[in-house]
């Protein structure tokens, strides 16, 4: 949910310099079952901007319209959203609005926050009450630092949502080739950071992979492993089988929240083979956590398909999930 944020803090300064006022919605309860949970958010503008959902699509008009009172007196409010009766989906969503007026203290923290790639929190306080009250809000959280949202809320008699917002999912794609292209643009698209390694002699420049936050240029020898973080997905898909060895060599010691290798079985064990020749007194306990080949299987040919198969899997890892079709499922989605 951190991109989420993200993006909203983002066009909050595009707004901002519109001079635009804006306000936050945020799910800080459920009773029964949603199609999202707890913890996602919308911004919503003057002029009827939204940026984020709070669900698939039917409860932002209401939101929306909602909002319009809190534009006008600049308290916060709670609003119910009874899924049961309009939609089927068996839940109550209670949604705190109040306006997103974030000071800056509050700017820095999150921008350094997610550039220094460091978690952070956010309080809410609220009522299960429809209406607009006074004293509820949001607190967000830096270095246990607490900087309020908007006027300072009363944690006292108040129900509180808290939330730890850890750094981005990132994606490392080791490889240019057109399935790294595509496979950086669909993990873009969900929100994620993504870099990209290559060597210099492949010509290729960031323009190469639009969207994407960093290139590194270099050889397998300096790629930076000081970036790949337990919040970053690293896949290696260079096509060529003396790169993989020389990035396997230098991207040993990383703990990535997954890695993922392409190519067959075949080629992973011969590959893992001469790795073992070429650096005999090494440790290859990492081998152990190397998915090759990468992905799951659902039939993928084409590289918008491989894309798809490599980041099921992702989720599947870093979220403890086996994958099944979720109508063999016998327990609720989220359980």
């Amino acid at each position: 949910m951190t991109h989420e944020l993200k993006k909203i803090f983002k066009e909050y300064g595009n707004l901002r310099a519109k001079g635009l006022k804006t306000v936050l919605a945020s799910v800080v309860a459920l009773d029964g079952s949603s199609y999202r949970r707890p913890g996602v958010r919308m911004l919503i503008s003057e002029d009827g901007t939204m940026v984020g959902a709070v669900s698939g699509g039917c409860v932002e008009k209401e939101v929306l319209f909602q909002a319009a009172s809190v534009f006008k007196t600049d308290t916060p409010k709670m609003m119910t959203y009874d899924g049961r009766f309009r939609l089927g989906c068996e839940g109550i969503l209670y949604i705190l609005i109040e306006p997103f007026e974030p000071t800056e203290a509050l700017l820095k923290g999150f921008h350094r926050s997610i550039k220094t790639r460091t978690p952070f929190k956010i309080l809410s306080y609220y009522v299960k009450e429809y209406g607009e009250h006074a004293n509820i809000g949001s607190l967000f959280l830096f270095d246990e630092k607490p900087i309020p949202l908007g006027a300072e809320p009363d944690s006292s008699e108040r129900s509180t949502y808290e939330q730890t917002l850890k750094p981005c999912y990132k994606l490392a794609i080791v490889g240019g080739e057109h399935d790294a292209v595509k496979l950086s643009k669909i993990a873009l698209e969900m929100g994620w950071e993504v870099s990209v390694s290559v060597v210099p002699a492949e010509g290729k420049t960031i323009a190469d992979f639009p969207g994407i936050d960093e290139l590194w240029n270099v050889e397998p020898h300096d790629l930076p492993v000081e970036k790949i973080d337990d919040q970053t997905a690293l896949v290696l898909m260079t096509h060529s089988y003396v790169k993989d060895l020389k990035y396997l060599h230098a991207v040993k010691a990383c703990k990535p929240m997954y890695f993922g290798l392409l190519g067959p079985s075949k080629r992973r064990e011969k590959l893992f083979n001469e790795y073992i020749d070429l650096y005999p007194d090494e440790d290859y306990a990492f081998f152990e956590s190397i998915h090759g080949p990468a992905g799951i299987n659902i039939g993928a040919e084409a590289p918008e398909e491989i894309a798809i198969a490599i980041l099921s899997e992702i989720l599947a890892v870093i979220r403890k999930q086996e994958p099944i079709m979720l109508k063999d499922k016998k327990e609720g989605i989220h359980n």
